[in-house]
């Protein structure tokens, strides 16, 4: 949250305080349903964007692996770390395939809301992308959980 305005912490750290959450702290554990509340209404006081937002931030706050640096792999990574950052239950997962020398397809079965995943895989490929790449990223799949299904489906061109 570090990125964003005071104002924006603000209404983020009311949103965790109201779902039990009031002093936030790395190397605890807490409820998935819990964050999922709160960024549920997150996106309804300042708007999905945000989500999207805190998705591309978060592979440089949390736990993550690092022991490569190519897009597709940066990619693979992604159900790594989330495994790594939550513990018990069915999570879900993500799962990349790549499907040409820039591009691959990253299919995601978590709860988290759309645009938090949107901002997840952008901010993973711009971590691992050149300089000069441009990384494009479209909803591609048949079903979306914004719809009530299970899974999204997005293509990544970098």
């Amino acid at each position: 949250m570090g990125r964003f305005s005071e104002p924006y912490q603000e209404r983020a750290r009311r949103a965790l305080a109201a779902e039990g959450i009031a002093d936030p702290a790395p190397d605890e554990w807490y409820s998935q349903q819990t964050w999922l509340n709160a960024f549920e209404t997150i996106a309804e006081e300042l708007q999905p964007h945000v989500l999207d937002r805190l998705g591309e931030q978060l592979p440089t706050v949390a736990a993550w692996p690092n022991d490569f640096d190519t897009v597709s792999a940066g990619l693979r990574s992604i159900d790594d770390a989330y495994r790594q950052n939550h513990r018990g239950g069915d999570i879900g997962s993500y799962e990349f395939e790549r499907t040409g020398d820039r591009s691959g397809e990253l299919t995601c079965h978590t709860p988290y809301p759309c645009p938090f995943d949107r901002g997840l895989i952008r901010g993973v490929a711009r971590q691992y992308a050149s300089v000069d790449a441009f990384v494009f990223l479209e909803e591609t799949g048949e079903t979306c959980r914004r719809n009530g299904d299970d899974t999204c489906q997005y293509t990544v061109h970098w």
